[in-house]
């Protein structure tokens, strides 16, 4: 690595933050069941301290994604969590309303066709709207398990404008400073027609709602064929791409930790935002989040390894050599195009990764250090028996 090289892996590192979920940290499953851990999270101050050392070891995950239902007591002021938070180490980020456990949502929430439903599901979105504002979160991320099953179980265009009325009115609730990301999902739980299935009508319905609405990217939540770098330069060119839910798959929504199956495929999108930062002389504004919940990893190393993971491709996709990538693209000289990304990609940026935690005061591995730490043996004697004192099963409740 060349010292420029070196230099621009380490400006990339700067500007990168990989918001934690809270949820990733509690006991969680499939359909067909659970495998508890010891150390999972039982309560919200868990969660907290188990992010604060992601964060503390990794420094690059400053804020936390919260599940309002999950996360949030019924009275409770949420300032509270706030400063219970910042107790941690951390911020709370992005606020996730639930809008797919309660039975009123069986037949979905903004696009059901009971209007009783559709107003407390928006009721709850503005209240998570007014969380976000308590506790000094600027993103409301919106995902909605609403489909059908079978054909002609709904209007899908009666659907369709249900979903825009709502998310239109929600709009009109968001501060200032705050930004609505609006997810996709092709299929699950909702198989036959889910209500917003795909980029384009994630955008569509963005751009219904209002100018502070966006689109979210899941990783995972793509058909195997899908480009998805190709969908993030669409939405990068149309100023539309909101944030990312990141994980990674081998069929679909699997959760797995971020490039153990395709880090090229990471490569690549990162790739797409770097070169659009270059021909854009600016940063595009994304919020950059996980999305996972493990059942055989133990939770805080596999969230340790997503984050090493996203530095380490950030900063390989900061040295593809824009200007020779734009000579080789005029010229139609597909090798040397695509050679230019794989160099990148097979670039060694370990010393640019180790010089700049050194530079920052953090562990060169953040995963051994905190296997040394003792942390997770401490977390699972604590917890384990808080398990027994509360009369949990194991676990207790999803999140």
């Amino acid at each position: 690595m060349t010292l420029a090289q070196l230099r621009r892996a380490r400006a990339a590192l700067d500007t990168f933050r990989i918001e934690t979920p809270s949820w990733g940290f509690a006991d969680t499953g499939t359909r067909f069941g659970k495998f508890f851990q010891d150390a999972a999270a039982i309560d919200m101050n868990d969660k907290l301290a188990d992010a604060g050392q992601v964060h503390a070891l990794t420094g690059c995950c400053p804020t936390v994604a919260v599940h309002v239902q999950w996360d949030f007591k019924p009275g409770e002021d949420p300032k509270a969590v706030a400063r219970l938070a910042q107790h941690h180490g951390v911020k709370i980020g992005a606020i996730n309303p639930n809008l797919f456990q309660d039975q009123c949502y069986k037949w979905g929430s903004f696009g059901n066709n009971d209007p009783v439903v559709r107003a407390a599901a928006l009721q709850h979105c503005v209240d998570s709207v007014a969380i976000g504002k308590a506790v000094g979160s600027d993103c409301l991320s919106l995902w909605f398990a609403d489909g059908t099953n079978y054909p002609g179980q709904g209007s899908i265009r009666a659907r369709k404008q249900a979903f825009e009325d709502a998310l239109r009115a929600l709009h009109r609730k968001l501060g200032p400073k705050q930004t609505m990301l609006v997810e996709y999902k092709p299929f699950e739980p909702a198989f036959y027609a889910t209500d917003i299935a795909d980029w384009g009508m994630a955008l569509l319905l963005a751009r219904k709602a209002g100018p502070r609405a966006k689109v979210l990217v899941d990783t995972g939540h793509h058909y195997n064929a899908q480009n998805i770098e190709q969908i993030v330069a669409w939405l990068l060119d149309e100023d539309m791409l909101g944030g990312f839910h990141f994980n990674d798959r081998r069929y679909a929504d699997d959760d797995l930790t971020l490039g153990s199956i395709d880090p090229y495929q990471v490569f690549r999108i990162f790739h797409e935002i770097h070169f659009f930062a270059a021909d854009r002389g600016r940063r595009p504004k994304i919020a950059y989040m996980i999305d996972q919940c493990h059942n055989e990893k133990p939770k805080i190393e596999a969230t340790i390894q997503t984050v090493v993971m996203a530095q380490e491709l950030y900063a390989k996709a900061a040295l593809v050599d824009h200007a020779a990538l734009r000579r080789a693209q005029a010229k139609n000289d597909v090798v040397a195009a695509e050679l230019i990304l794989k160099q990148a990609f097979f670039a060694d940026v370990a010393p640019a990764l180790a010089g700049w935690r050194k530079a920052n005061r953090l562990p060169v591995d953040p995963l051994a250090e905190h296997r040394r730490s003792g942390y997770v043996r401490a977390a699972a004697a604590d917890r384990k028996r808080r398990r027994l004192e509360l009369g949990l099963n194991q676990g207790g409740r999803f999140a």
